[in-house]
């Protein structure tokens, strides 16, 4: 399980997350909802390693990793789909691959279970990743981060300009990934989209958590996207 308690981040004097908690449990999707500039993003990034945190702890199995370098948390277990990707565009699609299953020292029995995910990606193998279609470089993101063997993915806006037949791809993988017992956690502006993956929704404002709520209660009162983020 992954863990976040009470953690402050700031971007320089100003504070971005304040006392962020949450809570992902394996074979769930948690996703975080809320108005640009709610600090979504950022608490993926703290838990990576990549803005340091202030206060609080991100525990992963009852193990610290707050304090942990960007390079250490992948190693830890944890695969991480950033906003626009951040392929290694010079590298093929096989290159990129192999990085992520050299973080953990991954099996190749990992690299097949994601390339069943993606079969398409098995013909683009020899491919320069930069030159990959924006669906295929997203569906390359994940599947590098799957490399890792990762007991826990965070997906920042998997489905942001994506065309339907690959956001419905992109949304079978996170259905397949969490069926494997995966802890997902999910950013995602795309509220239908929330509503056919996740569990659980975290509503993000002013860098904090206000509610987490089973995503039954989203569909059941609509009304709760209004209150939080703005919307409905």
């Amino acid at each position: 399980m992954l863990q976040i308690s009470d953690l402050d981040v700031y971007h320089g004097n100003s504070q971005t997350l304040k006392g962020m908690s949450l809570s992902v449990h394996p074979g769930e999707v948690l996703c975080l909802l809320g108005r640009n500039g709610a600090g979504k993003t950022t608490t993926l990034r703290a838990i990576m390693g990549l803005i340091p945190a202030r206060a609080g702890s991100i525990m992963l199995d009852d193990k610290e990793l707050t304090a942990l370098s960007p390079h250490e948390v992948p190693r830890r277990g944890i695969g991480y789909v950033p906003q626009g990707r951040r392929l290694f565009s010079e590298l093929t699609v096989r290159e990129n691959l192999e990085i992520g299953l050299m973080t953990r020292n991954s099996p190749r029995t990992v690299l097949d279970e994601a390339l069943v995910l993606f079969p398409r990606l098995q013909e683009r193998m020899p491919q320069v990743s930069g030159t990959l279609s924006g669906g295929e470089q997203q569906m390359l993101a994940t599947a590098r981060a799957m490399c890792v063997d990762p007991s826990v993915i965070l997906l920042d806006e998997p489905t942001e300009g994506l065309m339907p037949s690959m956001i419905a791809t992109i949304r079978e993988v996170i259905v397949a990934l969490r069926s494997r017992g995966k802890a997902i956690l999910l950013v995602e502006q795309r509220v239908e989209a929330v509503l056919s993956v996740a569990d659980r929704v975290c509503f993000m404002e002013n860098g904090k958590a206000q509610a987490v709520v089973p995503v039954q209660a989203l569909r059941d009162d609509p009304s709760l996207l209004g209150r939080y983020v703005g919307v409905g």
